[in-house]
């Protein structure tokens, strides 16, 4: 594995059945990962400027965790270091995202209280809907104060896969109730929820 520069960035890709996986990381911690390379770059462009891009395989064991994730050992995420960047009260939600366990749900108010934020589920939401690391920093893990499915950047689809995925419950009132369920090309006729 290449070494980086402080201006260079490890990127990777892995193959899943949610499609494919970009990461990039630096000095040692995983800072971004999209489902897509344009996403990457513009994520990480945003976050440290100028900066160069290098090919490499598996950097700092982060792709295989990712992979040992995804075969069904879900605990595999949990010990990647992470540079999510971002505000104080930001981190402050990420970093309680990473603290709701694989099969386990919250709703985007409850975790607004537990961080003592009271009545702060859309600032949480907004937080969550900032969040670069998907997956690792596992915001497909917080829902709706009904239960139901509600945004995910990588589409809907995406966060019930994951949610199936670690055993968690189908959310209330199942695919029909959400938007984007279903794999890019299918159409959904359901409307948005917001957070709650």
């Amino acid at each position: 594995m290449p070494t980086p520069s402080h201006s260079e960035i490890l990127v990777d890709e892995i193959a899943s059945p949610i499609g494919r996986i970009v990461i990039a990381a630096r000095e040692g911690r995983l800072c971004a990962l999209e489902f897509g390379r344009a996403r990457v770059a513009r994520t990480v462009s945003a976050r440290y400027g100028r900066t160069r891009l290098v090919r490499a395989r598996n950097p700092f064991g982060i792709s295989a965790r990712i992979r040992a994730y995804l075969a069904g050992r879900l605990t595999a995420l949990d010990r990647i270091a992470v540079d999510t960047g971002g505000t104080a009260f930001q981190r402050r939600v990420w970093q309680a995202l990473r603290r709701i366990r694989p099969g386990r749900t919250r709703s985007y108010g409850a975790l607004a209280r537990a961080l003592g934020y009271g009545a702060a589920a859309r600032a949480v939401g907004a937080a969550n809907g900032r969040n670069s690391i998907s997956i690792v920093v596992p915001c497909h893990r917080l829902i709706g104060g009904d239960a139901s499915l509600t945004g995910y950047g990588g589409g809907l689809w995406r966060k019930e896969w994951l949610l199936r995925h670690e055993g968690a419950a189908a959310p209330r009132g199942g695919p029909a109730a959400t938007t984007e369920t279903r794999a890019p090309g299918r159409r959904s006729n359901a409307r948005r929820r917001s957070p709650r």
